[in-house]
């Protein structure tokens, strides 16, 4: 039996350019690494809940903040650990420098007896797509091409490239 789990990847435009926000799982053993280790808030749905239910309700308990609006099914992916993730993108631009999360307990260090608390996520940011595709989970990763290729991201991005070029050479 597959465990399920949805989330929300929320989008902006800065100076034109996409990014997209994560989130950073909270506790020891994740504390040093960044890149490959950054995730798209999400989690397990609870009795009689739809998915994007349970997305909105991960999102607030990972990182303290409310969302709504239209949604973008991006579908789901099937992930390394066998795990089916189902996400939705939203368009919104909240401030993720002081979100507040849920905890975990954990033994740490391990076998030592002692049980400590830990925010499940740690941190948020926002990240252009570059960078976002190297700090995701790599199962995660197939979720920004898909909100690239319904916002028709890589040909906005073309036409701004070549926009700037054409702003360089007409100045000379």
């Amino acid at each position: 039996m597959s465990t399920y789990s949805n989330g929300i990847l929320l989008f902006r435009f800065r100076d034109e350019r996409l990014e997209v926000m994560l989130v950073h799982p909270g506790g020891p053993i994740w504390a040093k690494k960044d890149y490959g280790v950054w995730s798209i808030p999400k989690g397990l749905p609870e009795e009689h809940e739809n998915s994007l239910e349970t997305a909105k309700r991960e999102f607030k308990e990972e990182t303290g903040l409310e969302v709504d609006g239209e949604f973008i099914d991006l579908g789901e992916l099937n992930q390394p650990s066998k795990k089916i993730v189902h996400v939705w993108a939203l368009e919104k631009d909240l401030d993720v420098t002081n979100i507040v999360s849920n905890t975990f307990t954990f033994e740490w260090p391990k076998n030592s007896g002692k049980i400590q608390e830990y925010p499940e996520v740690d941190k948020a940011g926002w990240f252009d797509i570059e960078l976002a595709k190297k700090k995701i989970l790599k199962g995660q990763i197939g979720f920004i091409d898909r909100l690239m290729d319904v916002i028709n991201y890589s040909r906005k991005e073309e036409r701004l490239d070549r926009e700037k070029k054409y702003r360089q050479t007409t100045l000379f």
